[in-house]
């Protein structure tokens, strides 16, 4: 049984900066694809980020390309997303989660066998 804890929300102004952190009990070798998805009230789960663990591949929604970088720290069992100059459309829960098997399609999140329980994100002007 994976277990992932996510932390590291809180609220912004746009433009601002967060880092998320997914501390995961079985480490970040365990797990084949690790990934972040976030959903807002009334919208889809929208995958945002993810990653290989034995390769580093890393794969981003084209929403934010450029801003949101995915990172894994082994040493620490703990999977990163860097977000920077966020916008009012960022504004979400944001879940970390893990499959055994290798990442595929990024917008599909059926492909997670572990789900941590969420960090929020605000962003206001």
């Amino acid at each position: 049984q994976v277990q992932l804890v996510e932390s590291g929300g809180g609220s912004v102004q746009a433009g601002g900066s967060l880092r998320l952190s997914c501390v995961i009990s079985e480490g970040t070798y365990g797990p084949h694809c690790l990934g972040w998805i976030r959903q807002a009230p009334g919208k889809e789960r929208e995958g945002v980020a993810n990653v290989n663990t034995g390769n580093g591949n890393t794969y981003y929604a084209d929403s934010v390309k450029g801003r949101f970088t995915i990172s894994q720290d082994n040493t620490k069992n703990t999977l990163y997303l860097q977000m920077n100059n966020l916008k009012l459309e960022d504004a979400a829960m944001y879940y970390c989660a893990a499959a055994m098997a290798f990442c595929y399609d990024l917008r599909d999140s059926r492909q997670y066998n572990y789900w941590g329980r969420g960090t929020q994100v605000s962003v206001s002007l």
